[in-house]
């Protein structure tokens, strides 16, 4: 059976990418879930914030009759509504007009927490480099006002009436509110840039988690689509094999007739049943009920397989050395699947076969796999060289699905001619479990 080329399941990675988001939901609480869900409240909520920390800058400016840093403390309220939307423009604008009313009010309260809005908007958006870069910039300004002590507002600002103060207190101020300004603005950054990487952590679990996702759904299809190679290319070629024997013997012997087609009418149900099996992962349930999930159980049907090649007219003989196979469904279904697999291309390809030898060895870990026959066969069982085959159903798929099936327990599968003819198939599979039953 042709496999065609199997489309990217997009269902898998939208299913995981709205598990992290549901969860990521979850973890934020109901009053950060709000807040997430409604930014321009969150926006506001800034806004309010800011206001209120330089409000006491606002009543003492009025107090003194300036209204110029009122006026940009009330632009610089309005400008950070738009931190979220332009971050960049934002900084730059906060940073030129809290310069001003450092100017204008050089010892207002909380004069530089716009920057801190700002800054951390900023740094949760662009990268680390270009936040400590705009960082540095946007800092330089309103600091050096600080540390400079040639500033003249500062020292009228004073306290009228107080207390003589030290020849360098102006010095002493300046410097001290600079390293207050530059510390907090750093703080600010900082937050900003943890909460991005945790942000991009999360998006790389969820991007990891949708591969993984995605990787999982296209072996599931390929492992259904070799599946289905099986069950189709074994069964289409023993009932293609048995049709073909029932219409010769028909007039000859009309009982072996009816053996034959019996035969062929129980494959044909097998291979329905097989289907259903390995179709039931793709859907819950099918007109006829639901469909059965569980793993082919080898155990008991590798000797119904056997039976059924012979009626087909092979002339079987079948050995099993050691310990029986391990009381695994899926090893089980492995061993069945490679039997099944290297008869169907005995009975495809085989000519004057006279003895098909089937032997099964399981020792020190191992299962050895041998599927030997003395036919004079086209070159290569696996559908290299079927031209001598008048309409061949190969796919050239049953050797690469043998030897994908027995990677999985770390085996290999060979396939040629040995030295005296015919056509020999050996897989060597590894088992490490239960020691099985003598």
């Amino acid at each position: 059976m042709r496999e065609e080329p199997l489309a990217k399941d997009a269902s898998a990675v939208t299913l995981v990418d709205a598990s992290f988001a549901e969860l990521a939901d979850r973890r934020r609480g109901r009053v950060r879930r709000y807040l997430h869900r409604h930014p321009r409240v969150m926006d506001a909520l800034v806004v309010l914030c800011y206001a209120l920390l330089v409000t006491p800058t606002v009543v003492d400016s009025v107090h003194d009759g300036g209204w110029g840093a009122t006026s940009l403390l009330a632009a610089a309220a309005v400008v950070l509504f738009f931190r979220r939307s332009r971050p960049v423009a934002v900084v730059v604008v906060v940073a030129v007009l809290e310069a001003g009313i450092t100017l204008l009010h050089p010892w207002g309260s909380n004069v530089s927490a716009g920057l801190w809005f700002a800054l951390y908007a900023l740094a949760t958006q662009r990268s680390r480099r270009f936040s400590i870069v705009a960082l540095a910039l946007a800092n330089a300004p309103l600091s050096l006002l600080y540390f400079l002590t040639l500033v003249g507002p500062l020292e009228r600002a004073l306290p009228d009436g107080g207390p003589a103060a030290p020849e360098n207190s102006q010095l002493v101020f300046g410097i001290v509110a600079g390293i207050t300004i530059t510390l907090s603005n750093i703080i600010a950054t900082g937050i900003g840039i943890s909460v991005r990487q945790r942000r991009d952590h999360e998006k790389e679990i969820a991007a990891w988690a949708a591969r993984t996702a995605e990787l999982g759904s296209v072996n599931e299809r390929n492992r259904i689509a070799r599946e289905m190679h099986d069950v189709v290319a074994h069964s289409l070629t023993v009932m293609v094999t048995l049709s073909d024997g029932a219409a010769v013997v028909v007039r000859k012997s009309p009982d072996r007739a009816a053996v034959v087609l019996s035969e062929l009418s129980r494959t044909g149900r097998t291979a329905l049943a097989d289907m259903r099996r390995v179709l039931g992962v793709l859907r819950d349930e099918t007109p006829a009920g639901p469909a059965p999930r569980q793993p082919l159980s080898a155990g008991n049907s590798l000797a119904k397989l056997l039976e059924g090649f012979r009626t087909a007219g092979l002339p079987l003989h079948y050995s099993h050395t050691g310990p029986a196979l391990p009381d695994d469904p899926a090893f089980q279904l492995t061993v069945y699947r490679i039997v099944q697999e290297s008869l169907t291309n005995v009975l495809r390809y085989g000519r004057a076969l006279s003895r098909v030898d089937v032997n099964i060895v399981r020792a020190d870990g191992t299962v050895a796999i041998e599927v030997l026959d003395d036919g004079k066969g086209t070159v290569g069982h696996g559908g290299a060289g079927t031209a001598a085959v008048p309409n061949p159903l190969g796919s050239s798929q049953g050797l690469t699905g043998m030897r994908e099936r027995a990677g999985i327990y770390g085996g290999t599968v060979e396939a040629g001619r040995p030295a005296g003819g015919g056509w020999r198939v050996r897989a060597v599979l590894n088992w490490n479990g239960d020691q099985g039953k003598s």
